[in-house]
């Protein structure tokens, strides 16, 4: 289980080692290294998905470690409540960048070994403050810079993150 405490409230995360377990060990490192404290949701969509762990306030990008295999073909859905990492259009392409389905979104999950039907890798739920994660989804979105769409106008931190084993 892992908490993240946020600006608005904490999140409490189940992690699914079983189906997902170069996954869950690249998250945890990064969950114990501090990497995530002071880092912003940074992308919000109502209706898709909230999407955090790469960027600290400013827009200050964070240092990563290499990539994780992707391992979206696991059984597990991108349902409402569920964890996937984020990547690039590369499907290995994983880092530290996560995010919570906000939506049943099924075009996410994997389909074949292809680039385009890969899929985002599941890798844990929310089991409690899926009430936090529906305050973050409607906060006032916007522009950052030229290339930042969907970014919420008040900073959305994730101020700390509590494993317990």
């Amino acid at each position: 289980m892992v908490t993240l405490h946020t600006t608005h409230g904490d999140i409490t995360l189940n992690l699914f080692a079983d189906k997902a377990p170069e996954t869950v060990a690249n998250f945890l490192q990064y969950c114990r290294d501090g990497h995530y404290d002071n880092t912003l949701f940074h992308r919000v969509i109502d209706g898709f998905m909230v999407q955090g762990g790469g960027f600290g306030p400013g827009f200050e990008e964070k240092e990563t470690r290499a990539p994780v295999k992707n391992e979206a073909d696991n059984g597990l859905s991108n349902k409402v409540g569920t964890v996937a990492m984020a990547r690039t259009m590369e499907p290995h392409s994983a880092t530290a960048q996560f995010f919570i389905n906000v939506n049943d979104n099924d075009f996410l999950n994997f389909k074949s070994a292809t680039s385009q039907g890969y899929g985002y890798c599941v890798f844990g739920e929310v089991v409690e403050g899926m009430d936090v994660v529906n305050k973050i989804k409607g906060v006032a979105t916007g522009t950052r810079g030229y290339v930042h769409q969907d970014v919420p106008m008040d900073d959305v931190l994730i101020t700390g993150v509590t494993v317990s084993e």
